[in-house]
């Protein structure tokens, strides 16, 4: 206690300066701590989500008692979204079982809407097609899983849901029919955010601890000459890095909570929550206020160490010794495990995620980022020791010197911009996996909207909306099923569509002819291989205006290869667009659109076909609407910690940059005065930082990629190698060096001040 109240009387009469370290200190912890605070509450945001979800799932049988209540739930895309519609029947039972958010069950004629829901009925009044009923109320929040969702519960009548409905027993279960995010996936992004936020927060954590960390280990010095104990000693510094460490975690709650009110009200893209689901629980309170002063001890009696091991060494400003080759072990450590998972990939037996592999994957993924970091100083030191031997060059000379003499000072600054550039490889290996688990891979996604439900200028404004690539119309013979017993109806389906069309809706096509009806034949397929040329096929057209179409199935083919799944697949007949005419309504017709599988391409057309036809059902061929707003929030969710990386990457150099402008000022000055000119001494810095940066880049880019094709391999993806992503990330990789140097150029100013060298 007597070392602890010690360090408090140097921290607040020591002067100025170190009370504004001190402040500086606290400022950067509290950066940190509110990233801290938010990866923390990302899953109990998820939670809560699943959890509402959950609470209004209703509990029904399929046998329909007398007087029973019925239910029916529908569950239909509207742009990117889901539009989830309950019809309630009420009857003399069940009516006091009502669902979260709701004070009574809805008569027929009566509708409850989500606020987003009431918004869009005022916006798109169309959409009241799929509410038929005047609005009674709006849902509360304890209803909704988020303040954006599209949900409504419809009253009818008991007769127009008799067939499909259910008899309601109550509302609940103990799990979400479609989580936020999946249990497996969740578990990954866990990962990927630790990797991106918590190995730099940690460093930052470090550097914010160590401000100024020369002179305060002289000071340590000289207590431990005056008399201290060595544990004393580590216990004075240790205290002042303590108390700045709370006073930051209580900030940084603090920024949270701001932080918390400002994004509940904005919202992220594709991901939204109450305040209370992002309020600040008590194991996240502890976490922050436990967790980072005791990182904060620890890192204060390790940077005291030297002080009171040798306190002499340090007032004489004796050369530090070869940093410690341990760190070396962890990164061969790490490398080793991934490149052995790498070998599984390059010779065809890739291993998988189960078992114990489960866990010696994350773990060799952060052996390599830690032994890169610790490895870094080592790096730096024996280059620098090398060149400094061999140069000619003065200015090379005096920036390797300075590495060799202080390896760590120069790593403290580019240890952050390193971390960030080896979890962007991670981020990238997350991604690729979850868009080939939750997207087919084909290149080009279809979507199919029955043409009884859009009008002839709803299919044209359909058929042109940017980013669809081919349109065409789907549709069956007409099928007679009043045929003898023994007999099997005849039936095919025919895609309206010309030959520059069809190509564009399958992987290739050879022998299309425009203007000519022609057989589709698919090798790869068996679909249609019982028709027989010569063979009639009626087709019906609404209303009974105009008369059944019969076409006869040729003997020419277009042999073809279709996607999987493709709406392209099922046809067996080709017919021009000509054959119909312009106002023909087929009666099983439907409109199929065809665009890219990029999700971002996808949800456009999405949100462009809802704009123009709000009301139709359409059918996502082989994607389910929920996997797509899933990697909605991953994507968004990985993007936020990649945010978070960069702040505290970005903070951690600024601040280090700063510290040591101020620790080399004395340095700086003696070497000015000797005769260096300004812009030899601004290069000098610009080395020190560049040299050790660029050598901790390129293994950055070497170890985060076969972490990240060491990820894709055992967790099944069907890219190995993520060739394309390197290109961004050694583009990234130049961006943060150019920022280092120009970061690093106002360390040596114009105005040369001797008293540093005499208080020196």
């Amino acid at each position: 206690m007597r070392e602890f109240l010690l360090g408090l009387r140097l921290l607040f009469g020591a002067g100025r300066g170190n009370r504004i370290r001190f402040f500086l200190m606290a400022a950067g912890g509290s950066i940190g701590v509110c990233c801290l605070a938010l990866v923390l509450t990302i899953p109990q945001i998820l939670d809560a989500h699943d959890g509402r979800s959950a609470a209004r799932e209703p509990q029904s049988t399929s046998a329909q008692p007398a007087g029973s209540t019925l239910i029916l739930q529908r569950s239909d895309p509207y742009g990117s979204r889901t539009f989830t519609r309950v019809f309630v029947a009420k009857g003399a039972k069940g009516t006091d079982k009502t669902p979260p958010g709701l004070s009574e069950l809805p008569d027929p004629g009566q509708v409850f809407v989500s606020p987003r829901v009431h918004e869009l009925l005022r916006d798109q009044p169309t959409v009241k097609g799929l509410l038929p009923g005047h609005e009674k109320g709006v849902i509360g929040p304890a209803g909704l899983a988020h303040p954006d969702e599209l949900f409504a519960y419809i009253g009818t009548t008991r007769d127009r849901i008799a067939d499909e409905g259910r008899a309601l027993q109550g509302f609940g279960y103990s799990y979400a029919p479609f989580p936020a995010v999946e249990p497996s996936t969740l578990t990954n992004l866990r990962f990927a955010l630790g990797t991106l936020v918590l190995l730099p927060l940690g460093i930052f954590l470090s550097v914010c601890a160590r401000l100024s960390a020369a002179g305060r280990t002289r000071r340590l010095a000289s207590l431990r000459l005056l008399g201290l104990s060595v544990k004393g000693t580590q216990r004075v510094n240790a205290a002042e890095t303590v108390v700045a460490a709370l006073l930051g975690a209580l900030l940084g709650l603090g920024e949270y909570w701001l932080l918390n009110q400002v994004m509940t009200r904005t919202g992220l893209p594709s991901l939204r929550w109450y305040p209370d689901d992002g309020a600040l629980s008590a194991t996240t309170i502890a976490v922050c206020l436990i967790g980072c002063p005791v990182l904060a001890w620890f890192v204060g009696r390790a940077s005291a160490r030297d002080a009171a091991a040798n306190p002499l060494a340090v007032r004489r400003t004796a050369a530090p010794g070869r940093p410690a080759k341990w760190g070396g072990l962890l990164l061969v450590s790490g490398l080793g495990i991934v490149i052995g998972y790498c070998g599984t990939g390059l010779i065809g037996r890739p291993a998988n995620s189960i078992g114990p592999n489960a866990l010696l994957i994350p773990a060799g993924i952060l052996l390599t980022g830690l032994g890169l970091v610790r490895t870094l100083p080592l790096i730096s030191y024996t280059l620098a020791r090398r060149l400094a031997r061999t140069t000619q060059s003065l200015t090379l000379n005096l920036a390797m010197r300075r590495n060799e003499v202080e390896p760590g000072s120069t790593m403290r600054v580019v240890t952050g911009l390193v971390l960030l550039v080896f979890a962007a490889s991670l981020a990238q290996g997350v991604l690729i996996q979850l868009k080939q688990v939750t997207r087919p891979s084909a290149p080009v996604q279809d979507y199919s909207l029955p043409l009884s439900a859009i009008t002839a200028e709803q299919q044209r404004d359909l058929s042109r909306l940017p980013g669809v690539r081919a349109h065409a119309l789907i549709m069956d013979s007409w099928v007679d099923l009043d045929l003898p017993d023994g007999v099997l109806p005849s039936q095919t389906t025919a895609l309206l569509a010309t030959c520059e069309q069809l190509a564009e809706m399958v992987k290739r096509s050879e022998g299309c002819e425009d203007g000519k009806v022609m057989q589709l034949f698919d090798p790869n397929s068996s679909v249609g291989s019982d028709l027989v040329p010569g063979t009639s096929f009626p087709f019906r057209f609404e209303g009974g205006k105009r008369k059944d179409l019969n076409i006869t199935l040729p003997s020419e083919r277009v042999v073809h290869s279709a996607y999987s799944p493709s709406a392209a697949g099922s046809a067996t007949l080709l017919l021009p667009p000509s054959t119909l005419p312009s106002d023909a309504r087929p009666e099983t017709a439907r409109l199929v659109l065809v665009s890219t599988s990029d999700p971002a391409q996808v949800r456009k057309v999405l949100d462009g076909i809802a704009a123009i036809a709000p009301i139709a059902e359409i059918e996502l061929i082989g994607v389910n609407i929920q996997g797509l707003q899933q990697i909605a929030v991953i994507e968004t969710l990985l993007a936020l910690g990649m945010i978070m990386g960069l702040v505290i990457g970005a903070a951690a150099f600024l601040v280090s940059v700063t510290d040591r402008a101020v620790e080399r000022r004395a340095q700086v000055t003696a070497i000015t005065l000797i005769g260096a000119r300004t812009r030899t001494m601004r290069t000098v810095q610009c080395v020190q930082v560049v040299l050790p940066l660029s050598i901790g880049l390129v293994l950055a880019l070497v170890t985060g990629k076969l972490a990240e094709s060491s990820y894709l391999i055992t967790g099944g993806s069907e890219i190995y190698w993520d060739v394309a992503g390197t290109p961004l990330l050694a583009l990234a990789a130049a961006g943060v060096a150019a920022a280092a140097a120009l970061g690093s150029m106002p360390l040596v100013g114009r105005r040369i001040d001797p008293e540093l060298i005499r208080r020196d």
